[in-house]
């Protein structure tokens, strides 16, 4: 059974920082990509930040590039996103979501259950 644990949400004001965390099981961590996504309210969901299965590549959005920093530990089948000098418009909830293709035309997909991020004065 796949189940993500995210933690690490809250409210900050703007400038400061967060950790988000997500703690997988259930499926071969090691094997799958991981992505950040999130959605503001009326928004549609956008990604964030990704990283590889390996953890040796990550690719960022424009609108976070710089300012956070995705990585992962294999050992504890968790994905981290530290986030610093945030910003009101990152308010959102955020997802973490696991994929990998086995093969050409297999996708195999998971979500987390989203960690709600408020940055307000």
């Amino acid at each position: 059974q796949v189940q993500f644990v995210e933690s690490g949400g809250g409210l900050v004001q703007p400038g400061g920082s967060l950790r988000l965390s997500c703690a997988a099981s259930g499926f071969t961590f090691s094997n799958y990509g991981m992505n950040w996504y999130r959605q503001s309210p009326g928004k549609e969901r956008e990604l964030a930040a990704a990283i590889s299965s390996t953890g040796t590549a990550t690719t960022y959005a424009d609108f976070v590039r710089g300012r956070f920093t995705i990585s992962r530990d294999n050992a504890k089948n968790t994905v981290y996103l530290q986030m610093n000098s945030l910003k009101p418009e990152d308010t959102a909830v955020y997802y973490c979501n696991a994929y990998y293709i086995p093969r050409l035309g297999e996708r195999r997909e998971y979500w987390g259950q989203g960690t709600q991020v408020t940055v307000s004065s």
